[in-house]
């Protein structure tokens, strides 16, 4: 079963994540990182710029809306996503509480849907 984790820092973890390679916060991804790939279960992700780079896009009666930056202000920002390979949803909680970013930031769990990836595709 594949599960994304959507990982949300505060704005100190994405300082330090520009700051350089070298703060104890980079070092702690880097060893999860590796945990990850030993395991087997990363599928793919990616870190993401601060939420001031983002651009939010809705449609409204046919009309297109941009608007910068994200529409929810909050104090945690979306900072990545990963994929991993898990047999249950229990060893996917547990994976997201050992990532760095659950001690000052939050992560959510979400199983992915395949079944609607392959009616939308085909197979």
């Amino acid at each position: 079963m594949r599960f994304a984790m959507l990982v949300y820092e505060p704005p100190d973890n994405f300082r330090e994540r520009k700051d350089g390679r070298e703060g104890p916060y980079v070092a702690a991804w880097r060893a999860y990182y590796q945990a990850l790939m030993a395991a087997g279960v990363y599928e793919g992700g990616s870190p993401l710029k601060e939420a001031g780079t983002a651009t939010t896009v809705r449609v409204k009666q046919g009309k297109r809306f941009v608007q910068d930056g994200p529409f929810p202000e909050a104090k945690e920002q979306l900072g990545g996503f990963f994929v991993l390979e898990l047999p249950s949803l229990d060893a996917a909680l547990e994976w997201a509480a050992r990532c760095p970013a659950a001690a000052s930031g939050a992560l959510e769990v979400r199983p992915i849907d395949d079944t609607l990836y392959e009616d939308v595709v085909g197979d």
